[in-house]
């Protein structure tokens, strides 16, 4: 799973990679001990690059598998992070976390963010201040299916 630079430089369907690697290499950002080529973060992690091909191995073994817990985007962000680089791998991650219904459905809530409750002053007499709201949904009853109610 993790590229050689000898994979790299024989393999041309990642020599984008060896590209990318040339450009940031004098920067310190790959080293390549024993041959493997590393990326490194600022925060000095030191992450094995893999090719194109294992992408979507990764993200199933880092979002899917039972033992990582169906990881929302965030989680799945940083469990790959840490172990793990190839180019533009943020961008795979949050694709792939779009294609999961179990996220979409139960990670983060899609709808509008609900107001805040304010307190009212106290009235300082009956029917000062008046409150209304609907209750709706209801089974149809009456002459003519009324399914909803005002109440006061």
């Amino acid at each position: 799973m993790p590229i050689t630079y000898k994979e790299c430089k024989d393999n041309s369907s990642i020599h984008s990679l060896e590209e990318v690697c040339k450009k940031s290499y004098d920067e310190g950002r790959f080293h390549l001990p024993d041959g493997i080529i590393y990326h490194r973060t600022k925060h000095t992690c030191v992450m094995t690059v893999v090719d194109r091909s294992f992408i979507n191995l990764v993200l199933k073994e880092c979002h899917d598998i039972p033992f990582s817990g169906q990881l929302s985007e965030d989680r799945t962000t940083e469990k790959v992070k840490t172990c793990i680089w190839w180019p533009m791998w943020q961008k795979h991650v949050a694709e792939y976390c779009k294609t999961c219904d179990r996220c979409q459905t139960s990670n983060k809530s899609t709808g509008k963010r609900l107001g805040n409750m304010i307190k009212i002053q106290e009235p300082s007499r009956p029917w000062e201040i008046v409150h209304m709201d609907w209750v709706t949904g209801l089974p149809p009853g009456g002459d003519r299916s009324y399914n909803a109610c005002q109440v006061i």
